[in-house]
């Protein structure tokens, strides 16, 4: 079992993106009292698929930006050698200055800490799983968007909440996408093996590599999208860069025939 130091992660399906905002607000609130900060984050374990542990390593990579101009403090992220591939711990190199190992404590030397500027921009995603319902849409066409979510939702036997929460979270994106994406985009939507999944891409670019990861502050407009599909959906994927903006949304079907 090899542990990385570096600032938090958290376990989940993967559900990683919810806890910078709250580990930040969780350290902020500790600082402020005098008290010192460790923590253990486990997001990456054997047993994930390939989508899970790709999306958590861009997790952990950005949580070095997410804090590392931040008060001092720790995290152990343990990853067990014997049972995860060698690309997942060559990732975990990568992403963690420093690297425990039969009690010795070593700085990594592969840690690239611009990496996490780029983490939006890969790696690509993987083509969907079954053929997607496609339905491209511009400014005025949400309520067809909301509809087709709605009608694969009731096809796949989601619960009333799941579908509202689904439905809400995609009108949200697809707004983004109309803002900041040309005023138009497209939506896909296809069944995976244990999941509904549903992307909205666009061709604007996100410059925030930390987009969604903080909550926003009450008084703010706009710039909830991302953040509230991380509260919602079981995994929130981001790709952004020249080519466009590329959102998918994983909603576990776990009593779904």
């Amino acid at each position: 079992m090899s542990r990385c130091w570096s600032p938090p992660a958290v376990s989940g399906w993967p559900r990683c993106t919810r806890s910078s905002g709250r580990n930040r607000e969780f350290l902020d609130a500790h600082r402020s009292a005098g008290r010192s900060v460790r923590g253990i984050g486990e997001p990456i374990w054997p047993g994930r698929s390939e989508v899970e542990l790709a999306d958590c390593a861009q997790h952990e990579s950005l949580l070095n930006l997410a804090f590392g101009d931040g008060p001092a403090w720790r995290l152990l992220c343990p990853y067990d050698e014997n049972a995860l591939p060698q690309n997942v711990l060559e990732e975990a190199r990568a992403n963690h200055p420093v690297i425990l190992a039969e009690g010795e404590l070593s700085v990594s030397e592969v840690y690239h800490p611009e990496r996490a500027r780029r983490a939006l921009r890969g790696p690509p995603l993987p083509p969907p799983g079954n053929a997607p319902v496609e339905l491209p849409f511009t400014t005025g066409e949400l309520a067809s968007v909301r509809r087709l979510v709605e009608r694969r939702c009731l096809e796949v036997g989601t619960s009333a909440d799941v579908t509202d929460d689904l439905v809400l979270c995609v009108n949200e994106i697809a707004t983004n996408g109309l803002a900041h994406g040309g005023g138009r985009g497209v939506l896909r939507v296809w069944r995976e093996a244990d999941a509904l999944v549903c992307e909205v891409s666009d061709s604007g670019t996100i410059a925030d590599p930390l987009v969604g990861r903080a909550r926003p502050a009450l008084g703010k407009t706009g710039g909830r999208g991302v953040w509230l599909a991380n509260q919602l959906c079981d995994l929130v994927q981001v790709r952004s860069g020249a080519a466009g903006t590329v959102v998918r949304l994983h909603t576990r079907l776990t009593d779904a025939g």
